[in-house]
């Protein structure tokens, strides 16, 4: 069935994972980051994945955990530069720029909706050179709340002014999906395809697609 997009007005997409390959983030904090905590501490590797998974999992759902300056002073690296030595693995889904062409020729209103901090987000778009495709491009950091946080919808219908009921989001994180709607979006959309390096794997609670093709069909 062809997806309804008479019905839609705004189109709300997540970054990571989403519009960008997962891989790179992937990689960033489970490989780069405990590798280089084991060489700064002088701790065995395994021991160090273990200690900075545990901070991890600390800050989960909150704005700390995609905050690259609370995870430099938490850990003592200089985030940001590490990010910035590996920017050569920022890609973006092979489906993305057609679909952004496509929201462009339907005359939608799109927004860049993402817990990234502004360093991430500012690094990935100069990157990518996507920015152009956006009429809006809100961070959690803006708002003071992760999308996990219905406040955070509250706030962005607030700022942007759309109608929850003729939105579509695509997202891979399936808590933020949840929260946005509660809220009330009546399109919460789950990309299942989130990074190259793995299989998709599709959401029991949201309609989800691998790729944004599924919804120009």
């Amino acid at each position: 069935m062809a997806f309804p997009w008479n019905d839609v007005t705004w189109v709300l997409l997540d970054m990571d994972g989403t519009l960008l390959d997962k891989h790179f983030d992937d990689y960033f904090w489970e490989t780069l980051v405990p590798e280089e905590y084991a060489r700064r501490q002088g701790l065995d590797l395994a021991l160090a994945r273990d200690l900075v998974f545990a901070r991890y999992q600390r800050e989960e759902g909150t704005l700390n955990w995609t905050d690259i300056d609370f995870w430099s002073r938490e850990l003592e690296l200089d985030i940001p530069a590490l990010k910035e030595g590996i920017r050569h693995l920022i890609e973006v889904h092979p489906d993305t720029e057609d679909f952004l062409k496509f929201l462009r020729l339907k005359e939608k209103r799109v927004a860049l909706v993402t817990n990234a901090h502004y360093k991430t987000l500012s690094l990935k778009m100069n990157h990518t050179g996507l920015l152009g495709y956006f009429d809006e491009v809100i961070s959690s950091f803006d708002l003071g709340n992760p999308k996990e946080d219905i406040r955070f919808w509250e706030i962005l219908h607030d700022r942007l002014g759309f109608d929850p009921r003729h939105a579509l989001l695509v997202d891979d994180n399936a808590d933020a999906l949840a929260s946005a709607r509660s809220f009330g979006i009546k399109y919460p959309y789950f990309k299942a395809k989130s990074s190259s390096r793995q299989d998709a794997e599709s959401h029991p609670e949201f309609p989800s697609i691998e790729s944004f093709y599924e919804l120009t069909e």
